[in-house]
């Protein structure tokens, strides 16, 4: 991994251990699909830091400043992911942000992620649930707690993924990409305007497949789906097969929106590799 951290527009060596984001989670963060030296979606994930900046009071970097160390970090990269960390930057003890201290960001570069199974992902019901919290839902903020509890509760290598529910008892998503759910020959997605993220596949499917749409589900409506996928900005559209007692087989719907993807982001074409 190959990391910069920068003090406004300074480069640092080290991350200061009175940074707002290591005490108190105070900043946002991005993560971004590397494709043959570029960053997919940068606009998008640009807009969603912005709209964490705003929620936050944060003061986001200067964008032409980010794409020109983004574009020297990934440089030469064929397939990898960009992660993008913002902090209100250093202060000291007490939760009043601090107003005259620069912004720390964090660049770090990684491997891609493995290729998902062929057959699908196996998928379970997550004990721990989201906070209903208006204000900071939608963004992508550093508290993700109930994610690390939610991933933490299996250790076996053959499930992928955990859905979450609210405090509510209604469903959200996995704990690190959006769900959508077919019924009625509609794509369905829960809203997140209580809790949860804006994914940036998620919107892109939302604002490019008409019958797509936002609804509340519950854990009932998921399991009874004619079919559900998962989807993030990193690994694109992954078909489910497993949930719980429920199997899906590979459904033309589902490969259908995976190659249209596929054709809109050439990132995502002919992904996973067909010798995978």
């Amino acid at each position: 991994m190959t990391t910069q951290v920068f003090s406004g527009e300074r480069r640092v060596d080290v991350l200061d251990p009175r940074d707002r984001g290591l005490a108190y989670g105070d900043g946002v963060f991005e993560t971004i699909l590397v494709h043959h030296g570029a960053p997919v979606w940068w606009d998008a994930h640009l807009a969603r830091l912005q709209r964490g900046c705003d929620v936050l009071g944060i003061a986001a970097p200067d964008p032409g400043f980010l794409r020109v160390e983004a574009e020297v970090l990934i440089a030469g990269c064929m397939r990898g992911v960009l992660k993008l960390i913002l902090t209100r930057g250093i202060g000291e003890r007490g939760y009043t942000p601090p107003s005259d201290t620069p912004t720390t960001t964090v660049l770090m570069l990684s491997d891609a992620p493995s290729p998902p199974p062929r057959d699908g992902l196996v998928l379970r019901w997550c004990d721990t649930q989201l906070a209903i919290q208006p204000r900071l839902a939608g963004i992508k903020h550093l508290n993700r707690l109930e994610q690390v509890l939610a991933r933490g509760e299996w250790n076996d290598a053959s499930i992928h993924e955990g859905l979450q529910c609210d405090t509510a008892g209604r469903v959200v998503s996995a704990t690190s990409a959006s769900l959508f759910a077919l019924r009625d020959g509609r794509w369905l997605t829960p809203p997140v305007a209580d809790c949860g993220i804006a994914g940036i596949c998620r919107a892109w499917i939302l604002g490019n497949v008409v019958e797509a749409c936002e609804v509340v589900l519950t854990r009932a409506q998921v399991e009874s789906a004619d079919v559900l996928i998962l989807c993030n900005a990193v690994r694109g559209i992954l078909p489910v097969a497993v949930l719980g007692e429920r199997r899906w087989s590979l459904h033309p719907r589902a490969l259908a929106l995976r190659d249209l993807l596929a054709t809109s982001e050439k990132a995502f074409e002919k992904y996973p590799p067909e010798d995978a």
